[in-house]
């Protein structure tokens, strides 16, 4: 059972005894794959660069193996857990292995997708966690757009969803994950997990991603608009924008108009354009 900042971590024998005790078949359908080495635990803190002052956004604490690592740094952590069984539980765990520290922690019951400001009660400065690999994005996506108060992030996520996050213009891997990230931050790859880490065994490695708030460009386009130009885009990736945008602005020539606008070749593809060149696209929209 290894221990940091005093505190003790679970271990792989923790985590099944804690499983079976629950009666817990951990789902994909949740993405549920629960870290059990130590050493990541504490890299992931550390990476996150937690300070005395930070409240911490948990999404996902599962048996509570990140949050344990999480409590002695900050001075709070705020646990979102949709499980009600794992909620009920958390703070027991903690309560048992830290309860020096058991007074910093508030679990939130409830989906990560639907939550707000409101839910949470405070205003969370960064986000840590073990994401569920099947709804990473659309969950990073939310939390950045609803919570104004996250300045900075550091999750862990499947290896192609890492790379995907991390993707800049003009590669292959460039997409809408890519650039609607970029609209409120800046993204790196932080690291490598493999997957012998985690109970049980997932089928894919993991990638760390850090994310520090920026702004969004200078537009006179709402966040939605500029979403669904990035949308329309990316729908049919192999097309040329004036193609693809077409939909989008009632026409081949009204695509081809917007874009010539925005100063976008019309013959050019989405994986080429930053999110501001998006952005510039939306404020010409036809009709608009």
């Amino acid at each position: 059972m290894p221990e940091t900042g005093g505190v003790k971590l679970l271990g792989p024998a923790d985590v099944r005894a804690l499983a079976e005790l629950l009666n817990l078949r951990p789902t994909k359908r949740l993405g549920q794959n629960f870290v059990i080495d130590g050493g990541t635990l504490r890299r992931i803190v550390r990476l996150a660069q937690v300070t005395p002052e930070d409240v911490v956004l948990e999404v996902g604490p599962g048996l509570g193996s990140l949050t344990l690592a999480l409590l002695p740094e900050a001075a709070q952590v705020v646990a979102v857990e949709v499980d009600p069984v794992l909620a009920e539980r958390l703070p027991v765990t903690v309560a048992e292995y830290a309860p020096e520290v058991a007074g910093r922690l508030r679990v939130v019951r409830a989906d990560a997708l639907r939550i707000g400001p409101e839910d949470l009660g405070v205003a969370p400065d960064a986000l840590v966690a073990n994401l569920p690999y099947n709804v990473a994005v659309p969950i990073l996506l939310h939390l950045f757009a609803v919570l104004p108060s996250l300045r900075r992030g550091l999750v862990m996520v499947q290896a192609e969803v890492a790379d995907r996050l991390t993707a800049q213009p003009g590669s292959k891997l460039y997409g809408v994950p890519s650039v609607k990230i970029a609209w409120f931050a800046e993204v790196r790859r932080a690291g490598s997990v493999g997957r012998s880490v985690f109970w049980p065994v997932p089928n894919v490695d993991s990638g760390l991603v850090a994310l520090v708030r920026r702004d969004p460009p200078k537009t006179t386009a709402s966040r939605e608009e500029v979403f669904a130009v990035v949308d329309a885009a990316f729908a049919q990736r192999r097309k040329t924008l004036r193609a693809a945008l077409a939909p989008w602005a009632g026409g081949a020539a009204g695509a081809e108009r917007a874009l010539r606008d925005a100063g976008i070749d019309p013959s050019a593809r989405g994986e080429r354009l930053t999110i501001e060149d998006f952005a510039r696209i939306a404020e010409h929209r036809p009709g608009r």
